[in-house]
């Protein structure tokens, strides 16, 4: 049964997951092995973990195993990721942005280089289910951002069954995956971050995955950049008395059946629409495929937070900085300034959060565990790189060599004073 707590007695503990000591082990043991052996131990650990023997010139899925994918998957989800494609790329073109260089009235020039990474690394999961949704939310921003290599790897199975998921490679295909492997976990992460003879390296990582590649990941950093250590879904909803209790029910138990460890919370200061959804919440669990699962997230994560006013419910939700936030209030846009901390707001009762999920056009890959304090959604910023860009004139570095090499003495950097006492002496 869903909890009905005030907002006093409230409280939500969730940790980052840094993995067993053992998990830890065997992570940096995979690592270390694909490090020195490459393919060896690729194929090693998908033989041993995956259960699948290939040879090295079977990793990499051919264009024409993507092709025969359209074959089996309907025309009618065809249309659909097609029109998700093209609505995440046209909101992530809006936040493009151009290299700059300022003249300065001395004659200097400063400025600002804008580059895309050259190859990128896309993990998409294959454990549970399969995320094609996934797929285009980590390319298109990346294909936008000018990223010319945009490699991916999965599980060579996924949900258990032979093979990668059709609708998984029909994805890949739409969104312009130039290079695809059938390859997963934490030997999988090995290969982006370090290379094989099969798997070139990567300049960065990104995508979600289990606690092993989330662990591989924090391993590498550092060789390659990775996007994000990604925790368990979470959503917040924050209601009055407008809200239908059915649309809260089905919009929590959206978040609680990706995972026993999401979170779903309801803030509201009526006390009657929480009971309402606390009883819908049971009503459709019955009804759901996923419902052991969206029963232990429920039993352990789940809540519905009863404050005194909808200004408590705010400060509630500020604290939390929840990955997904729902306001369906009778005014949700007069609240959403009031909001400093969360990954995604979605505003009004027709705004459910699948809808962000599979089809507005923003990133769904969010940030979790209360990081949105400090981190945000995927843009096309993660998939560039910035230069500066200094073009001193004489007269400028005339004008300021005093006050330079004042700041270095005072560092105890004689070097970088001399640095421009050396051609202060020549040009004067």
């Amino acid at each position: 049964m869903v909890k009905v707590v005030s907002a006093s007695d409230f409280q939500l503990n969730r940790e980052n997951d840094y993995g067993t000591p053992e998990q830890n082990e065997i992570v940096k043991t995979i690592v270390q092995a694909v490090r020195t052996e490459g393919d060896a131990a690729l194929l090693r650990y998908t033989e041993q973990l995956d259960r699948i023997r290939l040879t090295a010139g079977q990793l990499r899925v051919t264009d024409e195993e993507l092709q025969a994918a359209y074959q089996k998957v309907e025309s009618s989800f065809v249309e659909a990721i097609r029109a998700a494609a093209d609505n995440i790329r046209a909101f992530h073109m809006k936040q493009k942005r151009n290299s700059w260089m300022d003249v300065q009235p001395d004659g200097s020039i400063l400025g600002q280089i804008i580059r895309p990474l050259k190859r990128v690394g896309v993990y998409v999961p294959g454990g549970k289910a399969a995320y094609p949704s996934s797929v285009l939310m980590n390319v298109i921003p990346a294909q936008v951002a000018g990223v010319p290599e945009i490699v991916m790897v999965t599980p060579p199975s996924t949900g258990g069954e032979e093979g990668i998921n059709p609708y998984i490679l029909v994805a890949a295909a739409e969104a312009g995956v130039t290079e695809l492997y059938r390859v997963g976990g934490a030997q999988a992460i090995a290969a982006l971050a370090y290379g094989t003879d099969s798997i070139a390296r990567v300049d960065k990582i990104c995508g979600p995955g289990n606690i092993f590649v989330a662990l591989a990941k924090r391993e590498v950093y550092g060789a390659v950049n990775i996007d994000s250590l990604a925790g368990p879904s979470e959503i917040a909803i924050l209601a009055d008395d407008t809200a239908e209790p059915a649309y809260i029910a089905a919009d929590l138990l959206s978040q609680a059946e990706h995972d026993e460890m999401a979170s779903a919370i309801l803030v509201t200061p009526s006390r009657k629409l929480g009971e309402a959804v606390a009883a819908e919440v049971e009503k459709q669990l019955k009804l759901l495929p996923r419902r052991d699962i969206a029963r232990a997230s429920i039993d352990q994560y789940g809540a519905v937070v009863v404050t005194e006013s909808l200004a408590e419910g705010i400060e509630l939700i500020n604290r939390l900085a929840p990955e997904h936030l729902e306001i369906v209030t009778e005014e949700p846009m007069s609240l959403a300034g009031r909001i400093e901390n969360a990954g995604a707001i979605f505003l009004g009762p027709y705004s459910s959060e699948p809808v962000g999920d599979y089809f507005a056009g923003p990133n769904h890959i969010i940030p979790t565990n209360g990081t949105a304090r400090f981190a945000s959604p995927v843009d096309l910023d993660d998939f560039i790189k910035k230069s500066s860009l200094i073009y001193y004139s004489r007269e400028a570095l005339l004008a300021n060599c005093e006050q330079i090499m004042e700041l270095a003495r005072r560092e105890g950097l004689e070097g970088h004073a001399r640095a421009i006492a050396i051609r202060l002496e020549q040009e004067r």
